[in-house]
């Protein structure tokens, strides 16, 4: 047996995973409905939405099956994740990767396998929408289809979690989807003896520029910030919109003085912004950096608050010169 491989950017995965709330969640209609189509279409004994974790695949939904989860390291899915394609094992005693597996070896006895990588809106692949039998068989293309077509169906379902953590305006995650996402990047840091920061930003005069230019350019403003942070922080830094112009970012292993490096590296370009935009307003910020120990226990929203207050001391400085 093959143990599957850890995927590239795995922090991000798991973070875009934790950060739907789906995990551990009651079976829903939604989805079983999709198996049960599934499974009949294709008359295979299993069919289910299975997510990848950290260290096991848990269902969604399983027709056909009485386990909730198994370990990562003995799943097919966890192999399927790893590419961008379906992924079909015609007959699993013939695949030097699954042939003493012992999901093969052992109840359900998995002989036939086709996975369909399920992605966020965001592009990390979350897990299969997958197909079982204990009977080794091929797999047309007219098959690969229909489990496409299924498969994108199951992630139109999976967005509706994403979009009740994202901010509507920006796409970045709204105040709940940054505290469930941040919380277990922090918990994976403390495991692993990481250092992390979290900078609080605070948009200035931004009531000014609702109220000289409307609403609409109160948008644009908030949006040019969003993207201009995007550019900035890095795939493996969380960032939100909490709400107005309140904006924060989690920085995944990253000592202090990095992080006022990338918080540098970002005024700057707002600086570069302004100096060549012709909006009649320019977009400036404080902001509260938090270093946060590789032992840190701290909970976020305490973390928050922290960086929340040394971002108003670094307002009212700026407001004295």
């Amino acid at each position: 047996m093959i143990k599957p491989a850890i995927p590239s950017h795995e922090p991000f995965r798991l973070s875009t995973l934790h950060s739907l709330n789906l995990l551990d969640t009651p079976p829903e209609d939604r989805f079983d409905r999709l198996t049960r189509m599934a499974r009949r279409m294709f008359g295979v004994s299993i069919a289910l939405v299975s997510l990848v974790d950290e260290n096991r695949q848990w269902f969604k939904s399983a027709q056909g099956l009485d386990a909730k989860e198994t370990p990562r390291d003995i799943s097919f899915c966890g192999h399927a994740i790893l590419g961008d394609k379906l992924l079909v094992v015609s007959d699993a005693k013939s695949d030097l990767r699954f042939f003493d597996n012992p999901l093969v070896t052992g109840a359900p006895h998995v002989r036939f396998y086709a996975g369909w990588p399920l992605r966020a809106t965001n592009g990390s692949t979350l897990g299969t929408l997958c197909l079982l039998d204990p009977q080794p068989r091929r797999f047309g293309e007219e098959d690969v289809q229909l489990l496409g077509d299924l498969a994108a169906i199951v992630e139109q379902e999976i967005s509706t979690y994403q979009l009740a953590t994202l901010d509507e305006l920006t796409r970045l995650h709204n105040r709940r989807g940054f505290l469930a996402l941040a919380q277990h990047a922090l918990h994976l840091a403390a495991r692993k003896a990481l250092p992390c920061a979290l900078v609080f930003f605070d948009l200035d005069k931004f009531k000014a520029i609702n109220d000289n230019f409307g609403h609409a350019e109160g948008d644009k403003a908030l949006l040019a910030f969003a993207d201009q942070m995007r550019r900035s922080f890095r795939d493996s830094d969380v960032l939100a919109r909490l709400g107005g112009d309140e904006f924060v970012v989690l920085l995944f292993d990253c000592p202090h003085d990095l992080a006022q490096g990338i918080v540098e590296r970002l005024l700057a370009a707002l600086e570069r912004r302004n100096q060549f935009s012709h909006s009649g307003y320019a977009i400036a910020c404080s902001h509260g950096i938090v270093p946060i120990a590789p032992d840190g226990r701290e909970p976020i929203e305490a973390l928050l608050s922290q960086a929340d207050a040394l971002m108003y001391q670094h307002k009212r400085s700026r407001k004295g010169r």
